[in-house]
């Protein structure tokens, strides 16, 4: 059987976040736009749907890590900021945008709460990732 580890992480992502976009439930926000990712970053994301990109990064994070919460979520998005001639400073990303990733994962039924741990994959969005790497496997292999 495929799963998520057979496959590039790449191709898995882009490929989730084109099945993300049938999800009523998961739409970028109006201030989705012009935010900034992180503290670390200068400008807001490039890509037209970068959202759903990020939706898909997070499922499959949680997916491989295990049940995380969006402070857990902003640590893994962070990187280093700027801070002129004194040395580069690891700092988080940003937790609004993780926490509005998992609520609405959640809402499309894709993740589930674990208690006090977070949120963690449900049973449908472990099938909807392993249905995607088992399509991206046989077009590798075909």
């Amino acid at each position: 059987m495929v799963t998520v580890y057979d496959v590039p992480p790449e191709k898995l992502i882009l490929k989730t976040a084109e099945k993300l976009k049938e999800f009523d439930a998961i739409e970028p926000p109006e201030w989705a736009e012009f935010v900034r990712t992180g503290r670390h970053t200068e400008k807001a994301p490039t890509q037209e749907d970068w959202w759903y990109t990020r939706a898909a990064s997070v499922l499959r994070k949680i997916y491989v890590k295990g049940p995380m919460g969006s402070s857990r979520l902003a640590e893994e998005y962070g990187g280093f900021a700027d801070r002129g001639s004194k040395p580069n400073k690891a700092v988080k990303g940003s937790r609004n945008i993780a926490r509005k990733c998992l609520i609405q994962l959640e809402t499309a039924g894709l993740l589930q709460t674990v208690g006090k741990e977070g949120r963690g994959i449900s049973p449908r969005g472990m099938s909807l990732l392993d249905n995607v790497a088992k399509e991206i496997y046989d077009e590798l292999n075909a």
